[in-house]
């Protein structure tokens, strides 16, 4: 009898499956092109899910005119300031230039140094070949927590265009509308929800053996060959779930607003979230994570014809 083939269980594009080592993930801010000046990225985070009643104005549509529900993700984007701004030559950080007066609660995060750095107008185009800024949320405006999240996030525009940014936002509150328009694309990027150590079925996904099976029925059914004498990394075992990161791609921002110039009723006792106090987007989809949890949103790194046609024009969440 001819032998049922069926494809293996469990990506081997990440490895090792363990928990991420912080919570918001590194990126590579040069392969991110964005068509604005300032920032590619903001730090928000993920309030829950809801429906949208929505009417969809996508071109070619078979519902096009007519009014639909869709699953979208709300989330809170409180303002950020930049701590400081880094200048790197060939990939190396040469200098640090550091904000006066930063947030009080930003001392629960990390120890803020006393000497300043020196000034912006110091700095000669010959020492450095690009530039970033790392930014912190003014978390206190929210009622998610005490201590504000930080990361290094990268600028658009040539250098004179990101010098210039930086100078005239040193110190300053930045909002979210600012750099993120109703209608664009995103990506979010940000760890799942942890589930703890689990077992070979739910963690990759293997068959349940029969009932008949003398060592387990969720056990694998061989750990490997006789040679090589060892258990290799691909085999399906006991181990951790969720806390990984991963990106989700091209997200249609379909709403933008602020809770305390227009506020909604669907604002209010969000489950497991509380209250938004600040700005707010929502999302099309389901994005990874809790509630609560920490995330940055990017501009697409690699944006669909297709999902860029999709237009929605907001009615109301349910």
């Amino acid at each position: 009898m001819p032998s049922k083939k069926s494809p293996r269980k469990g990506s081997l594009q990440y490895w090792p499956r363990k928990r991420a080592a912080k919570f918001l993930p590194r990126v590579n801010w040069n392969a991110i092109n964005s068509d604005t000046k300032g920032l590619k990225g903001f730090i928000c985070y993920k309030a829950g899910m809801f429906s949208a009643y929505l009417k969809d104005n996508t071109p070619n549509s078979l519902t096009k005119g007519k009014k639909v529900t869709i699953p979208t993700t709300l989330i809170e984007c409180p303002p950020m300031k930049i701590f400081s701004a880094r200048f790197y030559k060939d990939k190396i950080v040469v200098k640090e230039i550091l904000a006066e007066n930063p947030e009080k609660e930003l001392k629960r995060k990390i120890k803020i140094p006393k000497k300043k750095g020196g000034n912006l107008d110091e700095m000669k185009k010959e020492e450095f070949d690009d530039v970033s800024v790392l930014c912190y949320s003014v978390i206190k405006k929210t009622g998610i927590k005490k201590t504000p999240d930080m990361s290094e996030i990268g600028l658009g525009g040539n250098i004179d265009e990101k010098i210039n940014f930086i100078k005239e936002n040193l110190g300053k509150e930045m909002h979210f509308t600012d750099f993120f328009r109703k209608g664009g694309l995103i990506d979010v990027r940000g760890l799942t929800k942890g589930k703890g150590l689990q077992g070979p079925v739910k963690r990759f996904g293997i068959r349940l053996k029969q009932h008949k099976s003398e060592k387990g029925v969720r056990r694998p059914g061989s750990l490997g060959p006789w040679h090589p004498a060892r258990v290799t990394f691909r085999v399906p075992m006991a181990g951790q779930l969720g806390m990984f990161t991963r990106v989700s791609y091209n997200h249609n921002i379909i709403e933008n607003g602020n809770s305390e110039k227009n506020p909604q009723k669907f604002l209010k006792n969000i489950k497991n979230f509380g209250e938004i106090k600040t700005e707010f987007s929502i999302l099309n989809g389901s994005i990874q994570g809790p509630a609560k949890r920490q995330m940055i949103i990017t501009y697409p790194l690699r944006k669909t014809k297709k999902q860029e046609k999709k237009s929605y024009e907001f009615i109301e969440l349910r």
